[in-house]
């Protein structure tokens, strides 16, 4: 074809585009409503990767949201005007005038092409193109047995590649670029010419720019779809809503009014400049022939390839940003899971050896709560990660559950009807989105497929694999010499009996270490009893360590060792001393599957007068603080320990803070026990309150329940003198179990 401009007038008119900051700034202030009023909470991550430079954002496309909320995101990170390219559908009514204001441009606009490369070229504005052409409500984005083309976008009108539309109008700004800085010093009149075409008034810092296309992935959770007010007043207020309006607002307004989290991660920017050095572009980039905007040149279909080149590389990064959630595990292992019936507490424990694997070395993205100790998933899922995505399946007929079996209703195909996925088919939605990470597809495909018996030996290998590093890690960072206990005293350690049935899991108290029950482990031991004692973390190596922990740190410390004897035996029997007692009691209170619970001077009440004056003290270093005045803080107190081989002889303000904090969490929880419990208390403890350790007694919800009182004069009645009558209760109340050897 000629290269003459297709268009009678070569030099049409560009329809000059100023952007109506009022109307940014009360998009603005809207926003910062809208996130106060709704629940919906905005992350974003790796903005440094922005580079300077003129920028189109390639950005994956779920909601109708985005239009607003990105601009106005990014905007406030770079400072710098952000237009949009949005469907043309949005630009009907008042939506369509506002965004015009802000800068969005209708795709199907005759000048957007002309707009963009413009604006890019003269820094003046960074776009946001959505790749995939439309919302792809499905998130049916990939196939994996596409070996050319292997991102294929979901439509009503069928399956198409995404657009190349970012590459190739980058590409064309950095073409115009790099003809103005050429022309400009062999055919200043071309230049000249090229700069009246875009109606830009000389070559300012056009030529000190780069252009770069920075992929941008955006992940919404939990998705869920329900009526809300939203949706009732559309209803009420709108003739004749459409099925696809009432999902939109089904969704999206659930989404901001019931609370989401919105992942927004940036990639590495790819430099468009690269793609200008092969010689047919060069010798387009020379011609002295006039080149207008539309022409073919020479070097087409070398661009059109590298625009391909440049579309693959984006989307592989966009949905390689995609960032991983429970929903997300828990959906793709129903799914790979080989049977229709599932055991549920199988499928949390797969889902929890997917959360330990190495995702810095899969390069994947995890959301906040993937970040966190897992271990809840096994015991009491007290975040409800299991029990939210479990009703969703259970709402939309993906699952049936009878008796603690999940039974697959579905095949987890995507729904035939594009705009209701959302709703119909959330499940799939969850799954198709992952699809891309072919890293994690692979490793849950694996997890899906092992045996029961494999994947409880695989967490209690990693549980007790765990323990270890974690004591030897905070050991090399907190020790200190000279007066840190060397590492035997902290290390927690398995006594093996001589049968597998009966696990015990016995919990050291406050400031002490696992040396502190090692003599009543090796008894039980001596009876047959498999022993594994835990450490508490920040103990075991100085105070420092437990001044920077909270108490459910050491909730969790015990919660891992339950779960290790838990997928080793086949009844564990939970019990601790003092502050170990009292988390014993409080695991008891929230998972009901163990044997029994023995309680060892449990902590509801201190003897020592440190502990009245603790409050005073916190509030003393916090004003302290607030005042920059650190050497009036007082964050130690001395201790005078019975064992001072074990405990430490600090005590950090915080960690009677946290102490204190536990047993005001654990006294409302005791009526909620309900399996046999022996309470072992002395009389004369200095430390702990005997009248707590009855009241202790008294408020537990056993029916089976005893107490024994001995009268020895000391706290550490498992260590020392008559140790062993406190032993023998011990035995006797594992005996009286039926679990006698």
């Amino acid at each position: 074809m000629s290269r003459e401009s297709k268009f009678p007038n070569a030099s049409f008119v560009i329809k000059e585009r100023q952007m109506n900051r009022y109307a940014y700034r009360t998009t603005g202030y809207a926003i910062k409503a809208l996130t106060w009023l709704s629940n919906a909470n905005i992350r974003i991550h790796h903005e440094e990767k922005i580079p300077k430079g003129a920028i189109i954002y390639a950005i994956n496309h779920f909601t109708r949201m985005e239009t607003v909320f990105i601009p106005y995101h990014i905007h406030r990170i770079t400072k710098k005007e952000i237009w949009s390219l949005a469907d043309y559908s949005l630009f009907e009514g008042v939506m369509g005038s506002y965004l015009n204001e802000v800068g969005a441009v209708s795709t199907k606009n005759p000048d957007r092409d002309k707009l963009i490369v413009k604006s890019l070229l003269t820094g003046e504005a960074s776009w946001i193109i959505f790749p995939e052409g439309r919302m792809v409500k499905s998130k049916k984005i990939y196939d994996k047995d596409g070996k050319k083309q292997p991102f294929i976008v979901a439509s009503p009108e069928g399956r198409h590649a995404p657009h190349t539309g970012a590459a190739t109008l980058a590409l064309r700004t950095e073409f115009y670029r790099e003809r103005i800085r050429k022309m400009a010093k062999t055919n200043p009149d071309e230049a000249r010419r090229i700069l009246e075409l875009f109606k830009i008034d000389g070559t300012g810092s056009l030529l000190e720019l780069e252009t770069y296309i920075v992929p941008v992935n955006l992940t919404y959770y939990p998705i869920r779809a329900k009526e809300n007010i939203l949706s009732r007043m559309a209803e009420k207020f709108i003739n004749n809503v459409s099925e696809r309006m009432v999902e939109e607002i089904m969704t999206e307004g659930s989404m901001l009014l019931s609370g989401v989290d919105v992942d927004l991660c940036f990639g590495n920017p790819i430099k468009v400049g690269q793609y200008m050095k092969s010689s047919a572009v060069r010798a387009d980039i020379a011609s002295t022939e006039p080149i207008n905007f539309d022409d073919r040149i020479p070097s087409r279909s070398m661009l059109k390839t590298s625009a391909l080149n440049i579309m693959h590389r984006y989307m592989s990064s966009i949905y390689r940003m995609t960032t991983l959630n429970h929903d997300h595990l828990f959906a793709s292992l129903l799914k790979y899971i080989p049977y229709y019936e599932i055991d549920e507490h199988d499928l949390k424990r797969k889902v929890f050896l997917a959360t330990t694997m190495d995702f810095q070395k899969k390069d994947v993205f995890r959301h906040n709560r993937l970040r966190e100790n897992q271990i809840s998933l096994l015991t009491d899922d007290r975040y409800k990660n299991f029990e939210n995505f479990i009703s969703l399946a259970l709402e939309k007929g993906v699952v049936t559950k009878l008796n603690g079996t999940l039974i697959k209703e579905t095949s987890f195909t995507e729904s035939d009807d594009f705009h209701m996925a959302r709703i119909k088919n959330p499940v799939a939605v969850i799954i198709n989105e992952v699809e891309p990470l072919t890293g994690i597809q692979d490793h849950l495909r694996y997890l899906a497929w092992q045996p029961g018996l494999r994947i409880k030996h695989q967490v209690a290998a990693f549980l007790k694999g765990k323990a270890m590093f974690d004591f030897e890690r905070d050991y090399a960072n907190f020790a200190i010499e000279g007066e840190s206990k060397p590492k035997e005293v902290g290390k927690p350690f398995f006594v093996k009996g001589k049968s597998k049935d009966v696990g015990i899991l016995a919990i050291h108290g406050y400031m002490a270490a696992p040396l502190e029950v090692r003599a009543l482990a090796e008894y039980l031991g001596e009876l047959g009893y498999r022993v594994y004692a835990p450490r508490l973390r920040g103990h075991g190596t100085s105070p420092e360590d437990l001044a920077s922990r909270t108490y459910m740190e050491w909730v969790e410390s015990v919660e891992e060792g339950y779960i290790l004897l838990k997928n080793t035996c086949n009844h564990v029997i939970v019990g601790g001393f003092s502050t170990g007692a009292g988390l014993a009691l409080d695991l008891c209170s929230r998972v009901n599957d163990m044997a029994g619970v023995f309680a060892i001077s449990p902590p509801l009440k201190l003897q020592d007068f440190s502990s009245r004056f603790v409050p005073a003290v916190n509030f003393w270093n916090k004003l302290m603080k607030r005042v920059s005045f650190k050497g009036a803080q007082k964050e130690f107190v001395e201790n005078q320990p019975e064992n001072p081989h074990i405990n430490y002889f600090r005590n950090p303000v915080s960690g009677l803070m946290e102490l204190d904090r536990l047993m005001d969490s654990l006294e409302p929880k005791l009526k909620d026990i309900n399996v046999p419990a022996l309470v072992v208390q002395s009389h004369g403890d200095p430390v702990v309150s005997s009248k707590g350790s009855i009241r202790v007694f008294e408020e537990l919800g056993s029916a089976d329940k005893e107490c024994l009182v001995v009268n020895f004069g000391r706290h550490g009645i498992i260590n020392g003198d008559n140790s062993e009558r406190v032993f023998r209760a011990v035995r006797d109340f594992i005996y009286r179990l039926g679990f006698g050897y």
